[in-house]
């Protein structure tokens, strides 16, 4: 059988017509739908795809930077300025200062409560290790808090037991795009006069019982770093607050100091956002709802594929409202399984391995495995899926379908 006539056979006619082409009919519209199916089960998922996110915007994008080169803003500038001021205005705050990075806002926001070399910071072991750079660079310790097994927020309910004559401020993070409990946390740090800052890095627009996270604390530091949901072409990073105080000073160590040029009124940074990054956050901001409401109904639909297998997967909390940054579920077996979906085309990571507390460059704070048993498991089990705006059902299903391959097998 010719390869021309197997193809009409399995998915339609041929009609020929008085003077013009053939016309091709389908007939068969499931053994095509099949053969797409298949072309589709076929191509490797991104673990992220970036490009897919940029193309649609690229135009808009491009013009943003080139008038950033024209005028010549390449640190901080109008661009910039802008962008802060509409990142307030969606976080519902009073003040967005840029940065050049989350960590750097993070240390600088530490740096406002005049924190010294002794003092404590009450915080997460897990998480990524710049929360707790941000304790260290003001030369105090972090005093890590076990996480809650559902959300992998710092639980609560262990945070007073930590807390003692040396503790300045609680840092939680709000992990995974998952808020944590604020409410009583707060109260705890009202009870014991402590300043909260919160870690909202991976979090931008998720929601507390309503409100947007970020302005529950004295301050919040954001990350800009390109694969966060909100993420620049490089590099950045923003401190959200309503004090104008902590504003005005935030703005002069980020510029080395200095409030007025070459007068220098203590010791600075040059923690400054480039201009060229201002430009392109002010263009995705406009963006970020529809994204954010992609990314929950990748979340959803995991939810629902997912439900019968042995899997442990992520919650998300009664007062909680997440924006999905990662998509993360657990397994004793988590590394054959990863294994498993790399060997079948399914992008995968792991966040976190390693707990803060175990990781070397914080041996002297003395710990051992097993003094925070939770955060060790998830270390061990934790594995995290694709999940992006633009990533399509037929993908979503090629991830479940190879997971349960893995279950199966």
């Amino acid at each position: 059988m010719s390869p021309s006539l197997f193809f009409i056979l399995a998915f339609g006619k041929m009609e020929h017509r008085h003077g013009g082409p053939p016309k091709f009919t389908f007939t068969n519209g499931t053994l095509a739908d099949k053969l797409c199916h298949q072309k589709i089960m076929a191509e490797p998922i991104p673990y992220l795809d970036l490009k897919a996110q940029i193309k649609p915007l690229r135009a808009e994008i491009d013009a943003a930077i080139a008038r950033t080169i024209d005028n010549c803003s390449f640190c901080l500038g109008p661009d910039t300025a802008q962008f802060e001021k509409d990142f307030a205005k969606y976080c519902g705050a009073e003040y967005a200062i840029g940065f050049n990075s989350g960590t750097s806002a993070l240390h600088v926001a530490l740096l406002l409560l005049n924190l010294k070399p002794g003092d404590e910071v009450i915080t997460t072991p897990y998480t990524f290790v710049a929360t707790s750079w941000a304790i260290s660079y003001v030369g105090a310790k972090p005093v890590y808090v076990d996480i809650d097994d559902a959300t992998f927020n710092l639980d609560p309910k262990k945070i007073e037991k930590a807390i003692t004559p040396r503790t300045k401020a609680v840092m939680p993070v709000h992990l995974y795009g998952q808020p944590f409990d604020v409410d009583p946390i707060l109260e705890i740090c009202r009870r014991h006069k402590l300043p909260l800052v919160e870690d909202a890095c991976q979090s931008h627009g998720a929601k507390y019982k309503g409100k947007t996270i970020g302005t529950f604390g004295e301050m919040s530091g954001f990350s800009f770093y390109p694969g966060k949901n909100l993420g620049a072409f490089g590099e950045g990073g923003a401190l959200v607050t309503n004090s104008a105080e902590f504003a005005r000073r935030a703005r002069s160590l980020r510029e080395h100091g200095s409030s007025v040029r070459y007068y220098h009124d203590e010791v600075g940074f040059n923690y400054r956002m480039e201009g060229i990054q201002g430009a392109v956050l002010g263009i995705k901001l406009k963006h970020l709802e529809k994204w954010t409401r992609e990314r929950r109904r990748v979340a959803k639909r995991y939810a629902e594929l997912l439900a019968g297998t042995p899997l442990q997967l992520p919650q998300e909390a009664s007062f909680a409202e997440s924006v999905w940054h990662l998509y993360v579920v657990r397994h004793p077996q988590r590394d054959a399984l990863k294994k498993y979906l790399d060997e079948n085309g399914v992008g995968n990571a792991v966040h976190y391995p390693i707990p803060l507390h175990l990781q070397k460059c914080y041996a002297e704070l003395g710990h051992k495995v097993g003094d925070f048993p939770v955060a060790e498991k998830a270390g061990r089990e934790c594995l995290s899926l694709p999940i992006y705006p633009e990533l399509t059902d037929a993908q979503i299903q090629r991830v479940a379908e190879a997971i349960k391959g893995f279950f199966s097998k």
